[in-house]
């Protein structure tokens, strides 16, 4: 959580910083509006491709856990089913 609210204050304050410095160049005002475009969809790639990495880890966890899940699901059936075989055992051997 504290990583992903990290990630976005470095990106926001790469994009203030960014439009802040062009807008104080000393430069041409259509010179600073296509800096300004350029370095805009700059950061939206990398905040897109950013995402797309985010969108895979998450995938990639939740398959871990889900696999995870499976084995201990499994784990519990089986030792279910030990301890079920035991009881038949034990009451068979009463009868």
């Amino acid at each position: 959580m504290n990583g992903n609210k990290a990630f976005w204050g470095i990106i926001t304050a790469a994009a203030v910083g960014a439009v802040i410095g062009l807008l104080f160049a000393p430069e041409d005002g259509n010179k600073t509006i296509k800096k300004i475009k350029k370095k805009t969809n700059s950061l939206a790639s990398d905040l897109i491709d950013a995402l797309e990495k985010s969108k895979e880890k998450a995938s990639n966890v939740a398959g871990q856990i889900k696999e995870e899940g499976e084995e201990y699901k499994n784990a519990a059936f089986d030792k279910a089913e030990e301890y079920s075989n035991t009881a038949k055992e034990e009451i068979n051997r009463y009868q």
